[in-house]
């Protein structure tokens, strides 16, 4: 009879914790796309001209109507497409800055970089007479300039409140600057100027639901592939540095992401605003994560804006509401509730 040898040593066990939260995580994007795709479709069938959802499958396929067609085809997919990619676009945004600055607040439009977006818009617009393209590069633009603003007012600290307070301070200038150049041009100038500072999906077609993409195309697999490391910041600098994170290079590349999906997503559709504050929150409360979580605030953000823009077309019709008024009001009720909920916590 030969004797068995037992191995010694402590007995490996497996991390259920981590494989119930990546199971969690799956799960939250799977939901998200889901309510996506059941938005997409509401938004596609309701309307002044209603259809059934084979309807708008026939319409989708070529075997409809030339009218229904027209209706899904013309109008209806370009708005669900460009509120889509848009949303998705100050989702991810919204968790680049929100992990930049490890500060919940630290949104983009309360920071001043949707504002600064607009501004540099409206100096293309008033100013120059640009179109599309130069909006797109205006916008661009007038984020990073405001970027750097608000850097070189912070003294080269990035997070806690002090960010929050320099950005709400430059957003303030930015929006009276924004008043002051819509008042110095003629009336149809400032009238499609200020139609475009609601924030609206009306009229957007294809050309804007391209370059949103694309930039989501270039821009997304960056801050996934960055989302590691900013995760590692949120523990501080010299712990990071100690990882092997180079700390300066990756606060410029994603902040440079973070801009420029700022910047196109506005030239797009007009400033949209808290959908960067809430969807990375969201995103988390979702998923069950607490990094960045970028794909999954994409899709959150995806969702909220396609919502507000499904809501106030439907709340009042046959009036309409901008997508962006509709998210203003519903980001105040969020934006409140995260402050009392903040205070009751002492932080």
């Amino acid at each position: 009879m030969s004797n068995t040898v037992l191995p010694t040593g402590p007995v490996v066990r497996t991390p259920r914790v981590s494989l119930r939260v990546h199971t969690r995580t799956v799960t939250g994007v799977v939901v998200l796309l889901v309510v996506a795709v059941v938005l997409a479709a509401m938004a596609l069938t309701l309307g002044d001209y209603r259809l059934s959802l084979g309807q708008v499958v026939g319409a989708l396929t070529g075997s409809g109507s030339r009218a229904q067609q027209y209706v899904v085809v013309g109008l209806r997919l370009p708005r669900v497409a460009v509120a889509l990619v848009v949303g998705a676009a100050l989702g991810v945004a919204g968790a680049v800055f929100q992990s930049l600055a490890r500060n919940n607040l630290a949104s983009p439009d309360l920071l001043g970089f949707t504002t600064g977006a607009a501004t540099g818009a409206l100096v293309s617009i008033v100013l120059v007479g640009g179109g599309p393209t130069g909006t797109t590069i205006g916008a661009i633009v007038g984020t990073l300039v405001t970027a750097l603003a608000v850097q070189a007012l912070l003294g080269g600290a990035v997070g806690g409140y002090r960010l929050v307070l320099v950005g709400i301070g430059v957003n303030a200038v930015l929006a009276a600057l924004n008043n002051f150049l819509i008042l110095r041009t003629d009336l149809s100038t400032a009238v499609a100027a200020q139609s475009w500072l609601v924030g609206t999906l009306n009229g957007r077609s294809w050309p804007e639901v391209l370059a949103v993409a694309v930039a989501l195309v270039l821009l997304v697999p960056i801050a996934v592939a960055g989302s590691r490391r900013l995760d590692l910041l949120g523990m501080g600098d010299d712990v990071a540095r100690g990882l092997g994170v180079t700390v300066e290079r990756t606060r410029v590349v994603t902040l440079l992401v973070g801009v420029a999906l700022v910047g196109v997503a506005t030239a797009a559709v007009g400033p949209i605003a808290f959908v960067a504050l809430a969807a990375p929150q969201l995103a988390r409360r979702v998923t069950g994560t607490t990094g960045p979580g970028m794909v999954a605030a994409g899709l959150m953000g995806a969702v909220l804006l396609l919502a507000g823009d499904v809501l106030g077309q439907r709340l009042a019709a046959p009036t309409q509401f901008p997508a962006g008024t509709m998210t203003a009001a519903i980001g105040g009720l969020y934006l409140v509730w995260l402050l009392a909920r903040e205070w009751r916590a002492g932080r």
